[in-house]
């Protein structure tokens, strides 16, 4: 792990399996008996493999129950079938669930889906979401048998770290009852990216990965709409270099409406959070996302489409009602999404509703607190089950028993 960089190395079968074994060893001479491990993704999904096997009729590891987060189902950690000598699972072969193209490879996330007690997504939608074809990765069959230990749990933020009545980063700081003084960081922003100051001109956000789970290619087919619209775009972010040139071109060609900052600064991260009207995430597909969630705090309102954990929090406004905290988007269409930007803007020209709009947004619960006790809750059942997920995974599998 002395290298530069955490992940995607040629090695990184090895360097995952030998910690993961570590981990286990390395309890016994502490005298350390947990009740739950709890796993996350394919670089930690052998665990409960090893311990059902290596560890079987081990009375240290005999109570210990398993707990597996799925962050991102499009990593699985696939390797070939030297992967099991590394693991000391050679004896017990390759798995055949049965499905198309993984037969013969060895998939470290699936032998945590079948191993673990309690599998979890980060959020409610995403766990329906992947036993599905269209966003199951091709594991939706095997998700489909485990379903009943599947579960969502959405992340929280850190209030200490995102709270802007103590947020010393920025130029001003305020809460629910001051976000008058929001503008002071939004003129600050302006200045620093070097956009017009105008408190009038509404800004857009967007702090991302440039990829395209990240729905880019919806904002890629309405940049020129955008570029006719009385608006600021502020970018930070970094990754496929077709997008990185997409809006480095658009802040040459339109200097006084979009800022484009490639790569990644975690000041002025906060300075987009606190100083945006308006943020956008228009994502493909979004375990959970964080963004939205920073934004919520900040009062900056997210604009994002039905998936995921965007799906789960955001809540579209009503303005008869005055309920929601965003504007969202179902279908995965640059027009649907041009829609609700326009919605915003037009929002945005009434202050009074915007007003409320984002009272809703930072008095939206986004804190740790309710997913810790939700999980205080998930480890208490994967206790309860462990020992029965043994004998229920053998007879759920049926065609696709490994």
């Amino acid at each position: 792990f002395g290298r530069e960089g955490m992940y995607g190395f040629w090695d990184d079968d090895a360097r995952f399996i030998y910690f993961s074994r570590a981990a286990l060893e390395m309890l016994r001479p502490l005298d350390f008996q947990p009740d739950v491990i709890h796993v996350n993704d394919w670089h930690t999904a052998v665990i409960p493999n090893m311990l059902a096997r290596l560890y079987a009729g081990d009375p240290f590891f005999a109570d210990v129950a398993t707990v597996l987060t799925i962050h991102n189902l499009a990593f699985q950690g696939v390797f070939g079938y030297g992967t099991l000598h590394l693991a000391d699972l050679e004896q017990w072969g390759l798995i055949k669930p049965g499905m198309p193209g993984l037969d013969d490879i060895v998939n470290l996330l699936g032998r945590g889906i079948y191993f673990s007690d309690v599998i979890n997504t980060v959020s409610n939608r995403y766990a329906e979401e992947i036993l599905t074809p269209e966003y199951g990765e091709k594991m939706d069959p095997l998700l489909r048998v485990f379903r009943s230990k599947l579960h969502g749990i959405i992340n929280g933020i850190d209030y200490e770290v995102f709270n802007p009545s103590v947020d010393t980063s920025i130029a001003a700081r305020y809460d629910i009852g001051t976000v008058d003084k929001k503008v002071e960081n939004k003129l600050a922003l302006q200045k620093e990216v070097g956009l017009p100051q105008d408190p009038a001109i509404p800004i857009i956000g967007l702090i991302s990965r440039l990829y395209d789970q990240k729905g880019l290619d919806l904002i890629a087919n309405i940049m020129w709409g955008l570029m006719r619209l009385n608006l600021q775009l502020v970018v930070l972010g970094a990754g496929d270099s077709r997008y990185e040139e997409m809006f480095r071109a658009s802040a040459r060609d339109n200097p006084q409406k979009v800022s484009a900052t490639i790569g990644f600064k975690p000041v002025l991260a906060q300075h987009i959070y606190a100083g945006s009207d308006m943020f956008l995430m228009p994502s493909r597909f979004e375990p959970c996302g964080l963004g939205q969630l920073i934004s919520l705090r900040y009062g900056t309102i997210p604009i994002v489409r039905a998936t995921g954990g965007l799906a789960d929090t955001i809540d579209d406004w009503d303005p008869v009602r005055q309920t929601g905290n965003g504007f969202v988007f179902s279908a995965y269409d640059h027009w649907d999404l041009f829609a609700q930007v326009v919605r915003a803007l037009e929002t945005f020209r009434q202050p009074q509703l915007w007003q409320r709009l984002q009272a809703n947004a930072m008095a939206t619960d986004v804190s740790w607190a309710n997913s810790a006790e939700k999980y205080i809750r998930l480890y208490r059942a994967a206790i309860v089950n462990h020992g029965e997920a043994r004998e229920y995974s053998a007879a759920a599998a049926g065609p696709y028993g490994w």
